[in-house]
């Protein structure tokens, strides 16, 4: 769908929310041999379990942003959750169950090809003991028209690392890409040091990002801040994308980090997901609200 036909149908079914276009792959030839078109939705920070005034409709969020997914015109290809799926519990019990009723609801959505990340809330307490039993692997990679995946971990790891042994396996990965492939990195922390002191940061991501940069398109989305953000580290691209739960404060100062005081109205901007559409050497990202009940 053509980036202006895409805005469109979205602003007539009132689902519109910030769309942008920029380079994906700013190395790459647009309709180069292998590249197909396609889109996929990305949801982050369900948080599910969590209960509080910064949104008391935090139990209704999954099914509301799952209704405007599977009404867009076209079916995404894939859907990717980058973490933060539950709520931290130290109850191993409610941290199942709460990892089981994600699932049972995401499996509503009309895409059936749903990939998972866990986020630290999900996985630091057990080192992803307890997603891997519902989710599968914690890092992974696979292939779709022309573009390599890679999912990375930090946050099993509870001092925010990938390890040595995920940089490993990154580094073998990478040894099969040619400098030219075209490359998308999904984590749930920001690779690169966004703040610090919020610990919106991976503590070895610069590591992960030094063997990324031979590679000239390479985009990397991940969650955690619970607001849109875009950040490049040389040629490569960090996109952060937006909360079901609640915003948190823009990164800047010194000031701990907050999310917005009650009442908190769940139908407002700060939350939604993304669709992001692949197209040549082009990304389309707009924004998707969630459909207020």
């Amino acid at each position: 769908m053509p980036h202006h036909d895409r805005r469109e149908f979205l602003k007539l079914a009132g689902l519109a929310g910030v769309t942008f276009t920029a380079g994906l792959f700013p190395a790459a030839r647009a309709g180069a041999q292998g590249m197909g078109d396609f889109h996929f939705v990305q949801i982050s920070d369900i948080h599910w379990g969590f209960k509080g005034p910064p949104n008391p409709e935090a139990d209704q969020m999954l099914e509301k942003a799952i209704v405007t997914v599977n009404g867009l015109s076209q079916k995404p290809d894939f859907i990717v959750f980058t973490g933060d799926l539950t709520h931290t519990t130290e109850d191993g019990k409610v941290r199942r169950e709460r990892m089981k009723r994600v699932k049972e609801i995401a499996s509503t959505l009309n895409v059936k090809d749903l990939r998972f990340l866990p986020g630290e809330h999900d996985a630091s307490l057990d080192k992803g003991a307890a997603f891997q039993e519902f989710f599968g692997a914690t890092h992974w990679t696979f292939d779709h028209k022309g573009v390599h995946f890679i999912a990375l971990d930090n946050v099993s790891d509870p001092g925010a690392k990938l390890g040595d042994e995920q940089l490993a396996w990154l580094a073998a990965d990478l040894k099969q890409r040619k400098p030219d492939d075209k490359i998308v990195v999904f984590t749930h922390r920001p690779l690169f040091d966004l703040m610090p002191n919020w610990d919106w940061t991976t503590a070895d991501g610069a590591k992960a990002i030094d063997l990324l940069m031979p590679y000239k398109n390479v985009v990397v989305f991940y969650g955690h801040i619970h607001q849109n953000h875009d950040h490049m580290t040389g040629h490569i691209a960090h996109h952060a994308a937006k909360s079901l739960i609640f915003p948190q404060a823009a990164p800047g100062g010194t000031a701990p980090r907050r999310p917005p005081p009650p009442p908190f109205d769940a139908s407002l901007k700060p939350l939604g997901t993304r669709e992001v559409a692949m197209t040549g050497s082009k990304i389309d990202i707009t924004e998707l609200p969630v459909t207020k009940a």
